[in-house]
Order: structure tokens, then C-alpha cells, then sequence
């Protein structure tokens, strides 16, 4: 625990989400315009998934000046397009979706069927140009940040597993289903945090393939805490709402891609929310205890400041305006499972890495983070 001899650790956690991602990156430019321009990097401990591991990783490499970090993270978010991150070529789409047809045919009995639809060997091309993970440790040496982590699925241990690349003072975890391990991260370790079951490939590291982050990633939060941060930012990607949706009387049934959306809202979206109420229940619980007695009795609990910056509007909805810029492949893939219109436009908001929807989401971090200008401003006070 943080105390006048030592400044709190002030850690960010950046949530799952493919292109919604993009909505980090106007937060985070919001922080850098409320801030003094000469002021150093305020996360000292950074953690992602999925998307936003590679937000965090490019965070990290480039901290020794913040501002200019978020200026690299803003330039690539601001123009970017789906061939940059997936082959959206007609001859790299069929090769994925002729492995898929073929395999159905035979019964799954060929020598090597599908695990994924689209490739992203153009997305891992881009973060080996852009993002040097070499650099994290000199960033640690020179103390612009603590620590940084990346979780990843295993798909063989079943286990969340947050690699870690950190000060020689942080030592490796182990809860249930989820561990913290050290390692340096690398390209491998981003391309495997970001793999969209289903979507996109699954990487190996180490001995284990691994899948996206957020899946069984039941405590979010956790990997922050576990690096020793003392007050956390968290950048959402779901609106926050207080009232029950409306409901129809005689509803149609949901297409494939209606089903999908929903799934990949339950993987990036759900846990973060139930991991929040239990770390407010920690830290009333911690109010409760007299310090003397947490000390005395070696209580291993701690209050930790929270804050949350979410969507102020529906990131689904948002995609259906940009629907039309994805590439034709794209768009015919789409139609053919039902997401390709305005009202269910869920599955397509985490594929839609064009331009048009990204800037959107980014004005709309943005913004939100400047409704909350002076919480933020209370949260990354050091003094």
C-alpha cells in the first residue's frame, strides 16, 4: 500500500474488442490534452487484451514520452482499414472459406481443417513496423513504467495467463484458472492476446496455443492489482446502461450473425462488469477492518481506487453508419450470416477497422473522457 514515502501506482487497464479498441485511443489523447505537455507518462503499470494489448504494448515501448506515444497509437487508429489488419483480398478469402466448405463436406476427415476464417498476417506486418516490444525493458530500467501485461486464453491449460514484463520486484501469481507469468512480450504475444475465436488464427507461445484474452478472463482488473497498482483507470467499450432494453412481443429469429455478436459481447464485455462490483465489495469490506487490525492479522487486502470511462453511446449502433466502408468480401460475408444491417450491426463493430468508425469511436473517447475532465484529473494526482 502507497504511503508518503511512495507515490501510488496509477495503473490502466484497456479492454477487449477488436475495432472498438479505437475508442482507447480518445481517452487516452483526452488525458494527454488535459495534462501539462511536459508531463511523464502517469501509468505506471499497463495492462491489456485482446486490442488493447496491442494499445498497451505500444503504451509501454514509447513511455518516456506519453504524448508522442499517443500521437503513434492516434496516426495508426486514425486511418486505418480492414486490409491492414485481415487479407480482405478475394483470393485470401477464398482460400479461408474454401477450407471451411471443404472440410464440412468430408466430415472434418481432411488432414488439416480450418481453425480460422480470416488471416492476419497483415496486422502482425504492421505491429513488427510499428511497435518495437524491445524497447519495453528500457522503458522499465529508466522508470517510466513499473510493469506492463498482456493475458491470453490457453487453449490446452484452460488458464487466463497474463505475461508480464516488469521490475525484478514483482513476483508471478497463481489463482484459480488464471496465473501471471513473466516474459518479455513480443509480436507473438499480441497477435495471440487478439485472436478472435473462430475469426482469427490461434498463435503459439511458448508450449500452448493461445486464443483471445478475454476469453475466461474472469477478473480483468486482477493483472493491474497483481503488478501493484494502487489506483487503476479502466477504459471500457460498452455503453453503460441504467434501464432494461425494450422488448418486442413477437420477435424474429436471430440470424447467425445476431448470435455472433451476442457471443463476442459475452466474451469481451461481461466479466469486466462482475469484477468491478467485487473489487466494490472488497474495498467496503476494507473500510470495515481498522487498520490495526489489517496490519496485525496480516490481512492480504488493500483499497484501491477505481475509475471507469465507457461508452456514452452504443458502439454497435454506431458501426451500422460505416457498414458500407468495409471491403466487399467483407461485406458479402456479413450479409450472408445477417449482421450486415443498421440494427444488427453488433458482430460487425468488432471487424470494422475502417477509418470512418474508428475516428468516430475516437471522438467519442474522446469526449467522454472530457465530460469527466476533473475525476480524471483527481484520479492521476499524484500529490
Amino acid at each position: 500500500m502507497a504511503t508518503h514515502k511512495q507515490k501510488p501506482k496509477i495503473g490502466i487497464v484497456l479492454t477487449g474488442g477488436g475495432a472498438r479498441a479505437a475508442y482507447q485511443v480518445g481517452v487516452l489523447k483526452a488525458i494527454a490534452d488535459i495534462r501539462p505537455r511536459n508531463a511523464e507518462n502517469p501509468f505506471k503499470i499497463i495492462t491489456g487484451t485482446s486490442a488493447g494489448a496491442i494499445n498497451a504494448a505500444s503504451l509501454a515501448c514509447y513511455s518516456a514520452n506519453y504524448r508522442d506515444a499517443v500521437r503513434r497509437i492516434l496516426k495508426i487508429w486514425s486511418n486505418f482499414r480492414a486490409h491492414h489488419v485481415f487479407r480482405t483480398d478475394l483470393t485470401g478469402i477464398s482460400a479461408t472459406g474454401a477450407r471451411w466448405l471443404a472440410s464440412m463436406f468430408v466430415g472434418g476427415l481432411g488432414k488439416k481443417n480450418p481453425h480460422f476464417l480470416l488471416d492476419r498476417e497483415p496486422l502482425r506486418a504492421l505491429l513488427d513496423r510499428y511497435i518495437h516490444t524491445s524497447m519495453i525493458q528500457s522503458a522499465i530500467d529508466d522508470g517510466h513504467i513499473h510493469a506492463v501485461s498482456i493475458s491470453a486464453s490457453g487453449y490446452s491449460s484452460h488458464q487466463s495467463v497474463s505475461f508480464f514484463h516488469a521490475h525484478p520486484t514483482v513476483e508471478p501469481w497463481a489463482r484459480s484458472r488464471r496465473i501471471g507469468t513473466r516474459s518479455p512480450i513480443t509480436t507473438d504475444h499480441l497477435m495471440a492476446s487478439s485472436a478472435i475465436p473462430f475469426l482469427f488464427e490461434a498463435v503459439k507461445v511458448h508450449r500452448e496455443y493461445f486464443g483471445d484474452g478475454s476469453m475466461r478472463q474472469i477478473a480483468p482488473i486482477s493483472p493491474a492489482l497483481h503488478l501493484g497498482a494502487d489506483r487503476v483507470l479502466v477504459i471500457g467499450n460498452r455503453q453503460e446502461r441504467n434501464f432494461a432494453p425494450k422488448r418486442t412481443k413477437d420477435p424474429p429469429s436471430p440470424s447467425l450473425g445476431q448470435i455472433a455478436g451476442h457471443a463476442l459481447d459475452s466474451i469481451f464485455l461481461d466479466s469486466l462488469e462482475a469484477d468491478l462490483e467485487r473489487l466494490e465489495r472488497i474495498n467496503r469490506t476494507v473500510d470495515l477492518i481498522p487498520d490495526k487490525i489489517i496490519h496485525e492479522q496480516n490481512i492480504d487486502l488493500r483499497k484501491v481506487e477505481v475509475m471507469v470511462i465507457a461508452p456514452s453511446e452504443d458502439m454497435g449502433e454506431i458501426a451500422g453508419h460505416y457498414l458500407h466502408q468495409l471491403p466487399r468480401t467483407i461485406r458479402f460475408l456479413m450479409r450472408g450470416i445477417g449482421a450486415s444491417s443498421k440494427n444488427n450491426s453488433s458482430f460487425a463493430s468488432y471487424l470494422l477497422f475502417e477509418k470512418g468508425y474508428t475516428r468516430a469511436l475516437i471522438d467519442l473517447g474522446y469526449k467522454d473522457a472530457l465530460d469527466k475532465k476533473d475525476e480524471l484529473l483527481e484520479l492521476l494526482t499524484l500529490d
